[in-house]
């Protein structure tokens, strides 16, 4: 006859046994109950955003040369970078650093997308820089060329105006057709459709910090689906019916809506107007299937059909952080701190640890994270 000591025993083994079984057959229920996860939820402190706490050490590599053996575990990502033949200097300044600072050690592939064709040069130039599979990809006419149901006259006379008032880009139809491709239509290019997750790419930026984790992993495993480093403003007179347009489809749609989203980050007055912060799309890490969800359709369809591509000028940055924010949860949305990053005239410079951590080489002084025209602040508040 067992006693009472021993039913509690059989069971105590019972369970660490399981614990054991799970923790080798479930790499997330491993991850999850580690004790560097356990450590970091009993050590965060509630009313500071998540990237105060830092990235989990279980994270970092532990070997530091630049060759090492592939990584054991990957997520299913990809670089994308939107470019035209006539970018290719300032790609390959980007790219040298991406390979450099990150993707030597990662291999995650390379998608180039443009309205024509690469050329060899181009293609040669890019595909000396990587040991990663390189893709080049051609943007399907009618998802790059302005509608023929945009009235061409009510859009020229908005560009003319927007030229007089020195509105930078007001003049630009093909500034518009990226702005829209990037915001309605690059998650549906045939390249990306076998892709989780992507890191966007521009020319002519910089990376200042070697990166010994993989943010794709962290993206994965802790649900998230936006990444930023820098986050500003909005030009008003870029978009001076957006607002309108977006209160329109959430009374249509409040379902879709997410519970505890980011509309104070957007909205200093619970969503009766905007208060143009938005994430500064040049960087963003992002979940592919987010923009390909219902929500997200729903709502850029309804936006384009209202032509404030067109006859405004309403960018990417503007529409995906409008997204991002209504339909995740503020806690889906994350600061990549450790990236340095500059896309003229703004930088992002990590300060203290998480610089020396990095072998930054920016100056933490010129960081535009407090300067008066970022947003940092009011998301950093999300989490109050």
């Amino acid at each position: 006859m067992m006693t009472p000591v021993r039913y509690i025993l059989l069971a105590f083994f019972i369970i660490i046994s399981l614990h054991y079984i799970l923790s080798f057959s479930h790499e997330e229920y491993g991850r999850a109950t580690s004790l560097s996860s356990i450590k970091d939820k009993l050590t965060s402190s509630p009313g500071k955003p998540p990237y105060q706490n830092g990235i989990p050490e279980e994270y970092y590599d532990t070997v530091k040369e630049d060759k090492q053996p592939p990584p054991q575990r990957k997520a299913n990502a990809a670089i994308v970078s939107l470019a035209r033949n006539g970018d290719i200097d300032g790609i390959v300044f980007s790219m040298k650093q991406m390979e450099d600072r990150f993707n030597k050690k990662y291999g995650y592939p390379y998608v180039f997308l443009n309205e024509e064709a690469f050329s060899e040069e181009f293609k040669s130039r890019v595909k000396v820089l990587t040991d990663a599979p390189v893709h080049f990809g051609l943007i399907p006419h009618d998802h790059w060329y302005q509608p023929d149901w945009i009235d061409e006259k009510k859009a020229s006379a908005a560009r003319d105006e927007m030229v007089k008032n020195q509105v930078i880009y007001g003049g630009s139809v093909p500034y518009r057709n990226m702005c829209r491709y990037n915001s309605a239509f690059f998650f549906k290019h045939e390249l990306l459709k076998g892709f989780k997750y992507y890191w966007r790419m521009e020319p002519d930026i910089r990376y200042f910090c070697d990166l010994n984790f993989d943010p794709f992993l962290v993206m994965q495993d802790q649900k998230k689906v936006y990444g930023f480093t820098i986050s500003l403003y909005e030009y008003e007179a870029t978009i001076p019916s957006l607002w309108s347009a977006v209160k329109e489809f959430t009374a249509a749609n409040p379902g879709l809506v997410s519970p505890d989203n980011a509309m104070a980050f957007i909205s200093d007055d619970g969503g009766e107007t905007y208060n143009r912060c938005h994430f500064w799309s040049n960087f963003e890490i992002g979940d592919l299937d987010f923009w390909r969800g219902e929500a997200y359709t729903k709502f850029v369809e309804f936006l384009d059909e209202k032509g404030g591509f067109y006859y405004e000028r309403w960018g990417d940055a503007p529409v995906h952080s409008i997204g991002a924010a209504l339909f995740a949860r503020k806690d889906q949305i994350h600061f990549f701190n450790e990236v340095g990053y500059l896309h003229n005239p703004f930088m992002h410079c990590p300060q203290g640890e998480v610089h020396t951590k990095g072998k930054c080489w920016c100056d933490p002084r010129k960081s535009f994270d407090r300067e008066w025209y970022s947003c940092l602040n009011r998301y950093d508040a999300l989490f109050k």
